[in-house]
């Protein structure tokens, strides 16, 4: 195998005929090695591999050539979107291989015959929008073979509509269904089943590793390797899924599925539109128990709310009574059988919730703008993963461009579980010295002081001036995003400077990166969901400015439970759990800014702590070994000069 992966790999091997631009390096052999050694004797590898490695193509290449059935994980739908429609025809064509592929996505991305169908016939919409929609969807469902939403382009993403047209895991009926032979979900299914190579991610693995319901139940104990790309994101999706969780939009969803059935098969029941109607008000009242602004809460924070308590006792009852009713009308037909079905699943953890965790979990909620979350979250993953891995012998290989710190991987294997995993690294073949700087200003006063978004700002002012924008500015929190963009507004207004400014939240993420890219003179001011997962090449982004490390909030009730139980077994959490997360954090972040081997930027880190704590040194040197200053005119310089050649 080795001599066929240099083959492979080389100057003039099939991938550099197929892929335009293409270099061989000798970083991407030496990983394709290293997964292909794991692939065959079933080991479990831990690889972090840096910006420019070419880790997309290391890990396909060996996928494609090992033989068996693969699964490949990814962070996101749209980067298993670039891998299935990019990444691996472009390598399939290139070894001329006949490997099957497939994609499988969560069901909520592939049209529901069924709740089409019910929603045109009800025909009671949010919006005219969504009713004109709807009959674009319709249409869409006549003609397409695989009914995932992602191919319906004429309804945006974010419509309220698709919600109606898709089924969950709660409310679809399997085999008691319809158009269960016509179910664009089992065709997906199949075609992943019958497939060597298929496409998920990881929320979709960890959904159906737990809940057995999304399909890659039956796909895992036939696969001989599962690849995690994106790995550094698996621990806080993992958490999600080892947990429990209920939310406030469920119970409303049951209450408008159970009136729609009603009215199609038990009309004559008066009760059921009333205790509908009362599920929804006690569901709303819930939510409007905690303030509007989406936060995380602690249960002592919970119960200290006098209302909360009480509003839950409310919805638990008001559950129960239509729990009642759909049981007695439960045999008229199947779509009022699945929601007596769903409300009595609800109603147990709903009240499983309020009965307690037991002392390796934590009770939360979140809020969010229209609804609130129950959470049960494990505080530590570790058993959980290790159970979910043992059994069939196969692969495991977790990579990422950051999961070390200072080239050590012992944080991300004790918190994964993987104690005897192997691990190997790369650096980036980039040539940072040359390509960048790390300017870490002097004089900014305490990340925790009122005025520090406003210090912030005027340190980056003059940099943003001299580069031109072409700027990605990194906050570590919503609140700080907002005041960023207020403040840089004032100060384009004041100067007349015309520089388009863009913010997290105005649009969706994929038409902002459009925009920033089209300009190409833009500031973007983003939270978390611009640190990972965005790739802008070429001068249209050029400075990357960070206002915080990112540590995560103590206070959040997750963390500060993990803390506590970590300090209960005599560790340090900061220097074992805050610390190393924080880094990897960081290296996400700086990660935007060189992208390519044509790049140049200058990556500006604005907190103080950076130098003057003693833990800031970790972070220094994880980060790439760019050239670092505090020096304002060094950073100015920087862009006044030309690069070197």
């Amino acid at each position: 195998m080795t001599a066929l992966l240099s083959e492979v790999f080389s100057a003039d091997g099939p991938l550099a005929a197929a892929v335009p631009g293409y270099r061989a390096r000798a970083q991407q052999v030496e990983l394709a090695e290293h997964i292909a050694a794991a692939m065959a004797a079933n080991r479990v590898l831990i690889v972090e591999a840096g910006t420019g490695t070419g880790k997309t193509y290391a890990y396909l290449v060996p996928a494609l050539l090992a033989g068996g059935k693969v699964i490949v994980s990814t962070g996101t739908r749209n980067l298993q979107d670039q891998l299935f429609l990019r990444d691996i025809p472009t390598v399939r064509k290139a070894l001329r291989s006949p490997v099957k592929v497939a994609l499988l996505k969560g069901r909520a991305n592939y049209l529901c015959h069924y709740h089409l169908e019910r929603a045109l016939a009800d025909g009671r919409f949010l919006s005219r929008d969504d009713a004109a929609y709807a009959r674009r969807i319709a249409r869409f469902a006549r003609k397409t073979r695989s009914g995932d939403r992602a191919e319906c382009t004429d309804v945006p993403e974010n419509a309220t509509v698709w919600a109606m047209v898709t089924s969950t895991r709660d409310n679809c009926l399997g085999q008691d269904c319809p158009h269960h032979k016509e179910c664009f979900v089992l065709a997906a299914r199949r075609e992943a089943l019958a497939a060597d190579l298929v496409v998920v991610n990881h929320h979709l693995f960890f959904a159906d590793v737990m809940l057995r319901d999304e399909g890659t139940a039956e796909l895992l104990p036939a696969c001989n390797a599962v690849i995690f790309d994106e790995a550094h994101q698996l621990p806080e999706i993992a958490s999600l899924f080892f947990g429990e969780s209920v939310s406030t939009a469920q119970i409303l969803e049951l209450g408008r599925d159970s009136q729609v059935e009603g009215l199609a098969a038990a009309r004559d029941c008066l009760d059921l539109p009333r205790r509908c109607a009362a599920l929804e008000k006690a569901a709303r009242e819930l939510r409007l128990a905690l303030p509007l602004e989406p936060a995380r809460y602690a249960l002592p924070q919970l119960e200290a709310r006098a209302a909360f308590p009480a509003r839950l006792h409310d919805l638990l009852a008001a559950l129960a009574e239509l729990a009642a009713v759909l049981e007695t009308q439960a045999q008229r037909a199947e779509g009022i059988e699945n929601c007596w079905r769903r409300a009595s699943e609800l109603l147990a953890r709903l009240q499983a919730w309020q009965t307690g965790a037991d002392a390796d979990s934590v009770r939360w909620a979140e809020t969010h703008s229209q609804s609130l979350q129950l959470n049960v979250t494990p505080l530590a993953i570790s058993e959980v993963m290790q159970k979910q891995m043992s059994g069939h012998p196969r692969a495991w290989i977790f990579t990422s461009a950051t999961l070390a710190v200072q080239n050590d991987f012992t944080h991300y294997r004790a918190e994964m579980g993987l104690t005897d995993a192997a691990s190997a690294r790369w650096e980036s073949p980039f040539d940072y010295q040359r390509q960048a700087l790390l300017y870490a200003p002097r004089d900014l006063p305490d990340p925790n002081s009122p005025g520090y978004p406003e210090a912030v700002v005027q340190a980056a002012w003059p940099v943003l001036k001299a580069s031109g924008g072409r700027a990605f500015f990194l906050c570590t929190s919503l609140r700080a995003m907002r005041r960023t963009h207020e403040l840089l507004a004032q100060r384009l207004e004041h100067e007349r400077l015309e520089l388009p400014l863009l913010l997290q939240g105005e649009r969706s993420k994929n038409d902002l990166l459009e925009r920033f890219r089209h300009f190409g003179n833009a500031i973007l001011i983003g939270s978390q969901s611009f640190w990972e997962g965005v790739d802008v090449r070429g001068e249209a982004l050029s400075l990357v400015v960070i206002d915080k490390l990112p540590f995560a909030p103590p206070d959040d009730p997750v963390l500060s439970a993990r803390i506590e139980r970590l300090r209960s077994q005599g560790h340090n959490a900061f220097l074992e759990y805050q610390l190393p997360r924080a880094v990897i954090n960081v290296k996400q972040g700086a990660g935007r800014l060189i992208r390519d081997e044509a790049d140049r930027g200058v990556l500006m880190i604005c907190d103080p702590r950076l130098l003057s704590k003693p833990y800031g040194k970790r972070i220094w040197r994880s980060l790439p070994p760019m050239k670092r200053t505090r020096e304002l005119a060094e950073a100015l310089a920087f862009f006044a000069s030309p690069p070197a050649p």
